[in-house]
């Protein structure tokens, strides 16, 4: 996959409104590169502030502005631990974490991985308390809107291919909270994946193995080859080390699940470039 970062979304005018994300157009020459990107939300002072009616982790809509760039984010500060906690009636989960530093190592690892599709995240400090500092997506919809308003994929071929792309990096994560409020899509069909905040879980088990049919090509090969210091040294703080152990006990799992179907099916029924 191209490492074209948010740098394409951003650029959309779409002709489809988002109730879920909407903000101000960013003029193209105003669109800041990944370095430019990250010191903008790591500095860039709020000057305007908008509740969420969207999500259970009280996450709120910034402005913010450095004298050249005025842009929207999204800020989560969530951080919650509870050794239970009922998920739904029919649902309880035992050593529950809910956190915005999952937010951050999930863009770092999705840079690892190649992919272009996890909004950037980093860690500021918002009204007193540590948060995930999230650019905000323009010319979106979720796909629970999406759905109500009977608006089909465009391009259902490259819907697939993103659909394989979220499944295996949701397995990698181990993400227990993947809805339709969290997948985003663009009129050409392209998907962004957003709100990890309930991801990195310890199990070690596949949860759904079953979806995991096909792999792009690059996620595939950068999969193989995480190196785990590189990755710890990448992710910090935002993941503890019994985290990243159950990760890569994941990742090892995926592969070789890959490398099997690979082995009895041939390449070219596992393998692909998104379309």
């Amino acid at each position: 996959m191209k490492r074209a970062l948010l740098i394409a979304v951003i650029l959309l005018v779409a002709p489809w409104p988002s109730s879920a994300q909407i903000a101000p157009a960013v003029p193209a020459s105003a669109v800041p590169a990944q370095a430019e990107m990250e010191r903008f939300l790591l500095g860039g002072k709020i000057v305007r502030k908008k509740e969420s009616s969207k999500g259970v982790t009280d996450a709120f809509r910034v402005t913010l502005s450095d004298g050249a760039l005025t842009h929207d984010a999204q800020v989560q500060n969530v951080d919650i631990e509870k050794a239970f906690f009922q998920v739904d009636p029919k649902h309880t989960e035992v050593n529950f974490k809910d956190s915005y530093r999952y937010n951050i190592a999930a863009y770092k690892l999705a840079m690892m991985l190649g992919l272009d599709n996890v909004p950037m995240s980093v860690e500021r400090v918002i009204e007193g308390k540590p948060s995930a500092v999230t650019w905000w997506l323009e010319g979106v919809m979720d796909d629970g809107d999406r759905q109500k308003k009977k608006i089909a994929n465009a391009n259902p071929l490259r819907a697939a291919d993103y659909y394989s792309v979220m499944y295996v990096f949701d397995e990698l994560i181990q993400n227990r909270d993947r809805n339709r409020g969290n997948i985003l899509w663009t009129p050409e069909s392209r998907m962004w994946l957003i709100d990890h905040t309930r991801a990195f879980r310890l199990g070690q088990d596949l949860r759904n193995p079953e979806n995991l049919k096909r792999v792009e090509r690059t996620l595939f090969e950068k999969l193989r080859a995480l190196d785990r210091q590189t990755f710890a040294n990448t992710v910090g703080r935002t993941l503890t080390k019994d985290e990243i152990d159950a990760l890569f006990v994941r990742r090892d799992r995926i592969v070789q699940l890959f490398d099997q179907k690979i082995s009895s099916l041939g390449e070219d029924k596992v393998l692909y470039t998104i379309r």
